[in-house]
């Protein structure tokens, strides 16, 4: 059985539900097609990283701890920051790139 066949669990992490919340309440607003369309990426993109969550980069500058976080960029602006640990997949953070999310790291 080689890695590509292994099947990962994900993991949605707090943090991670209350910012698509958010994110997903703020463009209702404009428009809910477009809200619920995010939600339907959010879920479809998290549920690729069952398999080769490795394929996704490492996010990588100062201040972030080494091999630690990927990115998976979906939709055009958003990034679901997550970590492999073992047979897991953490989805800790989802950040709109448009805006300055240095803090989270």
């Amino acid at each position: 059985m080689g890695n590509e066949d292994k099947q990962y669990t994900v993991i949605i992490q707090g943090p991670a539900k209350e910012m698509l919340l958010t994110h997903s309440r703020f463009l209702a607003q404009v428009s809910e097609n477009a809200a619920i369309r995010l939600v339907e990426d959010f879920v479809s993109k998290a549920k690729t990283l069952e398999y080769l969550p490795e394929r996704y980069p490492w996010i990588t500058g100062s201040g972030i701890p080494h091999r630690k976080y990927r990115k998976l960029v979906f939709d055009k602006y958003y990034m679901l920051v997550f970590q492999v640990v073992e047979n897991n997949v953490y989805i800790d953070a989802m950040v709109d790139c448009r805006q300055d999310y240095r803090w989270l790291l």
